[in-house]
């Protein structure tokens, strides 16, 4: 197995992991404003997993991709980075 995309899958268990944690810790606390307080955290676990699964993939990559496409790459993604974080 490719330890690229194995750390890609650990990152998202991860990730899953947290989702699903703090669901059950907002249903214990069964208040509106500690769950959105929760969630408010998790906010800041979905962009960093996507910006670390990313590097590590564009690393699995960089020897198979030309510098031109690794450049489009790299475009695509700060577009998506610019997306999800613009206010």
């Amino acid at each position: 197995m490719d330890k690229y995309v194995s750390w890609m899958a650990v990152l998202r268990m991860l990730s899953g992991s947290a989702e699903i944690i703090a669901a059950l810790i907002m249903l214990r606390l069964n208040q509106v404003d500690k769950a959105l307080a929760v969630n408010s955290g998790l906010a800041l676990v979905g962009p960093t997993v996507l910006i670390l699964t990313t590097a590590i993939g564009l690393t699995g990559m960089a020897q198979d991709l030309s510098p031109g496409k690794l450049a489009w790459v790299g475009i695509g993604v700060a577009c998506l980075l610019i997306g999800i974080l613009k206010k």
